[in-house]
């Protein structure tokens, strides 16, 4: 392990062991730990092939002078003279239309380097708060960790099966009210230090078509800091409001599953769902927060009857969850079993085929063997992800899309000829595109009820 690694972990060690020791105490005195070897540490886990935010500095630039930059930095952010620059933003394709956008900030990387150092900080304090059902941008956790509950949980609900509410926050990370964030970190937090770094972050101006603006709400997207100020908002506005006071009130069993600001609420009881549905604008409501209009809905998620499948009625065929990607729904098992299995959502099949498309347009004229390799990567990519058991379908057809979109561009490199399919075979025969694979077996579809 890395010298400074190790100086970090056991100081985080300390952090999180004085935190789970005392949770109502608040820490008044945490920037002293962030030493010169943090922050080398801090860019260290900082991505380094990233783009450049609005000062146009590169990492190899940096690095010329590391240590000096470092030190400088520090100096600046504990004696309060660090300016946190404007967030150069780009508008990225959202979601499966191809005309929603996605804002994305792109901070500098001096920025970046003391973003992480913070978090480096708040880290071990928060994880001892945080709760289980808590899956996004946290150690040791990740999207597929929260897929596999949910599907768990939902075959735990058999044989009546139940209810499942699917929310999607609007525009959360634009609408985060920055005076009730500021009140929930100053229950754990209040280092006069941190707090400073983290308003000027969130007063930091936005920079867009060489416009700089200075949003009231809202945390600095792109930044290794705001999916810990998101989690840090919603633990307290969510996840601590539905075990403590939501779940004791109803009359069946409940859970919650998140990551980020998508969830989904799971319910034995049809009441007691629609119970928390009529509550939850409310609670939201307090906070500054609104639910997607389209994305939120409440679904009857329960393996079909035998009845329901012969006479297909179209009101009592069980409904279908889209979380993080996947759409998840019940079929039958090699055993003759009900299960829950996924396949990838459409739209998210939909935007993958698309930004493939895109890239075979752009990089058309390059050599075949570059075009082969970067493909391959972008499919090992996409199956690292999509790759679970019982999805196999979908990965097969979306290899199978690619290569289509392939053969299509490379035909447009020459007006004048045709690439017949037979050619493009011998290309693929010399050029061959990485087979589908599921890397992913944990979601395995054999339960024995």
């Amino acid at each position: 392990m890395h010298r400074n690694s190790t100086i970090v972990s056991t100081k985080q060690k300390r952090i999180a062991a004085l935190a789970k020791q005392s949770p109502e105490m608040a820490f008044t005195s945490l920037a002293y730990l962030m030493d010169l070897d943090w922050l080398k540490e801090a860019y260290r886990r900082t991505r380094k092939d990233g783009a450049v935010g609005v000062d146009g500095v590169t990492a190899d630039e940096y690095e010329q002078d590391l240590e000096t930059n470092l030190q400088s930095l520090l100096d600046r952010a504990k004696s309060g003279t660090y300016k946190a620059p404007p967030v150069r933003r780009v508008h990225i394709l959202k979601g499966g239309s191809g005309t929603e956008t996605r804002p994305l900030g792109i901070p500098t990387l001096e920025d970046k380097i003391l973003q992480r150092a913070v978090v480096m900080l708040l880290e071990p304090v928060y994880e001892q708060d945080f709760l289980d059902c808590s899956y996004g941008f946290r150690p040791r956790r990740s999207a597929h960790d929260a897929l596999k509950s949910f599907r768990d949980r939902s075959m735990n609900c058999r044989p009546k099966g139940g209810w499942v509410l699917e929310v999607d926050i609007r525009k959360f990370f634009d609408n985060l009210d920055h005076h009730h964030l500021r009140q929930f970190l100053r229950l754990r937090v209040r280092d006069g230090v941190l707090l400073r770094l983290i308003d000027k972050w969130l007063k930091a101006g936005v920079m867009e078509r060489g416009n700089i603006s200075y949003p009231d709400s809202g945390t600095p997207q792109g930044g290794v800091i705001s999916p810990m100020l998101s989690n840090v908002f919603l633990h307290y506005v969510l996840d601590l409001w539905f075990e403590s006071e939501v779940k004791p009130r109803l009359k069946s069993h409940a859970y919650l599953i998140r990551f980020a600001d998508d969830f989904v609420v799971g319910f034995r009881d049809e009441r007691d769902a629609h119970r928390v549905m009529e509550v939850l604008p409310k609670r939201f409501g307090r906070y500054g927060l609104t639910r997607h209009p389209t994305k939120t809905k409440l679904v009857r998620f329960r393996p079909p009857s035998t009845k329901t499948k012969d006479r297909k009625e179209t009101d009592n065929r069980p409904g279908t969850i889209n979380l993080l990607g996947f759409t998840h729904y019940w079929a039958v098992s090699r055993r003759g079993y009900w299960v829950v299995k996924l396949k990838t959502a459409k739209d998210r099949f939909s935007r993958a085929v698309r930004s493939i498309d895109r890239w075979c347009n752009h990089h058309r004229h390059l050599p075949i063997s570059e075009q082969q390799q970067k493909l391959n990567q972008k499919l090992r990519g996409h199956d690292a992800y999509y790759g679970v058991t019982g999805n196999s379908g979908a990965l097969s057809r979306f290899h199978r899309e690619v290569e289509r979109r392939w053969r299509k561009w490379l035909n447009r490199r020459n007006q004048l000829r045709s690439l017949k399919w037979k050619k493009f075979c011998a290309i693929l025969q010399r050029y061959p595109l990485a087979p589908a694979r599921a890397v992913r077996s944990k979601f395995r579809h054999a339960a024995n009820p």
